[in-house]
């Protein structure tokens, strides 16, 4: 019983020194919060309210102890919607770098749909509304004027209440191959604006190849009716 009651108490304390080894300091929390808020606001809208949900690390995580903990953006990651901070030990007997999730919030106005569209369906003034959302919520960019969206067809469907995002919409042709095309070649400090024949379809924001006058062949972007975009 004596050997029982002893390996009882042994668990228990292993289990309270690994929460203890993962537990995080409300400072630390604090400027993780202050950082990520600070990373989405920077890409979101002026009037836009900015929420951070701060997640936990692994409870399986055994993390030696740690007199400063320094919580960092890790490369590539964009701070909107489910993400992670990283968090590296810059003063201990172990250096450590782990990753802690955090959930970002954008909430801001953006064109919704006023009820259930199906896919396919050209876009009218009465089926757009604006609402308050979280922008941040799922991927691609909103639109915060419904004119600038009647006309457009869906490429698939939307139920009453979700933001139009630019993935849910089809791309626009601006022109067919053969097409004669005005192409801006933009470069530092100056532009220049000539005629050429598209090789391709020009769909929206995607690249194509057009020839000018002079043989020569370059590729752009179809920036809009019979319009493409060089960058030099």
């Amino acid at each position: 019983m004596l050997r029982a009651t002893l390996l009882f108490v042994c668990l228990c304390a292993a289990v309270l020194t690994a929460r203890a080894q993962t537990a995080l300091d409300p400072a630390l929390l604090e400027r993780v919060r202050a950082l990520a808020e600070t990373a989405a606001r920077a890409a979101a809208p002026a009037s836009a309210r900015v929420a951070v949900e701060i997640g936990q690390l692994d409870a399986r995580l055994r993390l030696a102890p740690c007199a400063q903990v320094q919580p960092y953006l890790p490369p590539g990651m964009s701070m909107w919607g489910r993400t992670r901070i990283g968090l590296r030990c810059t003063e201990g007997s172990t250096r450590w770098n782990v990753t802690l999730p955090v959930r970002v919030a954008v909430f801001g106005k953006a064109v919704v749909a006023t009820g259930p569209l199906p896919a396919g369906v050209n876009l009218s003034q009465d089926q757009l509304a604006m609402a308050d959302i979280d922008i941040a919520a799922e991927p691609g960019a909103v639109f915060t004027e419904p004119g600038l969206l009647v006309g457009r067809v869906l490429a698939r469907p939307l139920a009453a209440g979700d933001a139009v995002r630019a993935p849910a919409l089809k791309s626009r042709q601006w022109f067919a191959a053969g097409e004669t095309v005005q192409v801006l070649a933009v470069g530092e400090g100056f532009s220049a604006a000539s005629e050429a024949q598209a090789l391709g379809p020009g769909l929206e924001g995607q690249a194509v190849r057009v020839r000018f006058e002079s043989g020569r062949v370059a590729s752009g972007r179809a920036v809009g009716e019979r319009r493409v975009e060089l960058l030099l």
